[in-house]
């Protein structure tokens, strides 16, 4: 299992971080913000709890600095995945967000878009130097 380089373990961390923290803000504020965004308060707590195994297993790896290459390539593919999701939800018939539940869905989506994009960079880097 190779070791993370010093720029993937900070990215991973802010990962961590930035997801916990949205994590608790879905599941806390599922009932106050609802109807300002548009969405359905279930799909936000939901999306909330759906976190917590994900910044679970990122706190783990930062802590462990190391994880085999596979497991970096699932973050990835994971991050990507929400991005997508997000967007349908953004812009899908499923869901009619209000014009600010749309700005904040595209502007999270963003930011985990960013993060898949280091992480990727961050991979190889660790295959680089190992």
């Amino acid at each position: 299992m190779p070791a993370l380089s010093p720029f993937l373990r900070k990215v991973l961390l802010a990962d961590t971080v930035v997801s916990g923290a949205a994590g608790l803000a879905m599941i806390a504020g599922a009932d106050f913000t609802h109807e300002l965004l548009g969405l359905p308060s279930e799909l936000l707590f939901w999306a909330g709890v759906a976190l917590i195994p994900f910044v679970t297993m990122l706190a783990m790896i930062v802590w462990a600095g190391r994880a085999p290459t596979w497991l970096i390539v699932a973050i990835i593919v994971t991050n990507f995945a929400w991005v997508a999701g997000s967007l349908f939800v953004a812009f899908g018939p499923a869901f009619a967000p209000s014009l600010l539940g749309q700005v904040f869905i595209v502007a999270q989506a963003t930011i985990v878009g960013v993060f898949a994009e280091l992480q990727f960079m961050g991979l190889r880097r660790t295959a680089a130097t190992a």
